[in-house]
């Protein structure tokens, strides 16, 4: 699904003495609208322009000088891998210039954590790179859009932010592209750092952070869109469970993808079915990457199978999601054998 193609929008009360902050609309909740002011599921997304979403925001133009795009209207359900090679070249290009301080990207909940992590691997700036979004469409009650955006513009114009990767900012806390998961169907607080916790908080105007991020990114990864951006390395997950066949992984072998995750039981164990067509796949030449299914903690590496026997990869913290997101990247890169793809998921 092709972006739309860009508007822009400037929004301030003092452009000289104020931070100069790109906004960048993809759509979302945030941007979702539904007849009945009443209702928070049954909405349109991404139907309200970036226009009205800052017009939403009291005192934003005290915050920072603001720049908008409307780069896309999409429910991030349906984002399309090629939105993805759009958002993380544009971010590069603005972030390049110095007339842009940051860059805020307004997103859907869905999938904003692979987006948010895709960004964190791959965007060449130590400048403050916030994704933000809502739980609640633009026309409810108690709307939360409108202050997480705040928030987000709020962090991106802080110089704490600065070298501290793509940073993601929800319901007054801070996280990290890396550790941030999507742990609510409805609430307002869906967002969370599970093993980990919130690298910090913002709130009326004040930004604090108690932790830094420890692991490489943006300008200290080798990964590039740029590389990938016409054809991506088709990675696909399958999930581990009780009376598991392997059907799906030889459907996904017959169709050639170039790399599997596994969604695995507990520590990343696998259903002995599904790992032997695994362990064939492997001898095919795809990548197998092992995470789980459990939501927090860690996957060791032979903790849960023979990796070494096998040359399966362990995901480490990373869910499903985000392994997939990485082990792309890896692929594109050059690195397909499980020597090689280790090292990458220990570092990032």
């Amino acid at each position: 699904m092709a972006p739309m193609a860009t508007s822009t929008t400037s929004i301030s009360s003092s452009p000289r003495a104020l931070p100069r902050i790109a906004v960048l609309a993809t759509g979302g909740t945030i941007a979702g609208s539904a007849a009945d002011s009443a209702q928070t599921a049954g909405y349109q997304a991404g139907v309200v322009g970036v226009d009205k979403l800052l017009a939403a925001v009291p005192g934003l133009a005290n915050v920072a000088h603001i720049e908008a795009e409307q780069v896309a209207s999409i429910d991030s359900k349906d984002m399309p891998l090629a939105l993805w090679a759009t958002l993380a070249g544009r971010v590069d290009a603005l972030l390049a210039s110095g007339d842009v301080d940051g860059v805020v990207i307004t997103h859907g909940t869905d999938t904003l954590e692979e987006t948010a992590y895709l960004l964190h691997l791959t965007v060449k700036s130590a400048k403050p790179v916030v994704l933000t979004a809502a739980m609640r469409p633009s026309s409810a009650l108690s709307a939360d859009g409108p202050l997480n955006l705040l928030g987000a513009v709020t962090v991106a114009a802080s110089p704490a932010a600065r070298g501290q990767g793509v940073l993601v900012a929800f319901n007054n806390r801070i996280h990290s592209a890396r550790d941030i998961v999507k742990t609510s169907t409805y609430a307002v607080d869906a967002f969370q750092s599970p093993e980990i916790g919130a690298l910090g908080w913002v709130q009326d105007g004040r930004v604090e952070f108690q932790r830094g991020v420890v692991r490489p990114h943006t300008s200290g990864t080798p990964f590039s869109v740029g590389s990938v951006a016409v054809e991506w390395p088709v990675v696909d997950i399958v999930a581990s469970y009780a009376g598991a066949s392997r059907v799906m992984v030889d459907a996904l072998v017959a169709a050639g993808v170039r790399g599997i995750v596994v969604a695995g039981t507990g520590n990343g164990s696998i259903h002995a079915t599904l790992q032997s067509a695994l362990a064939e796949a492997v001898k095919k030449g795809i990548a197998v990457v092992r995470s789980s299914r459990v939501g927090s903690g860690h996957v060791m590496r032979n903790g849960a199978a023979p990796d070494d026997a096998l040359g399966f990869v362990s995901a480490g913290t990373l869910n499903p999601y985000k392994a997939r997101v990485l082990l792309m990247l890896a692929l594109a890169s050059g690195k397909s054998a499980a020597a090689e793809l280790q090292p990458i998921f220990d570092q990032y």
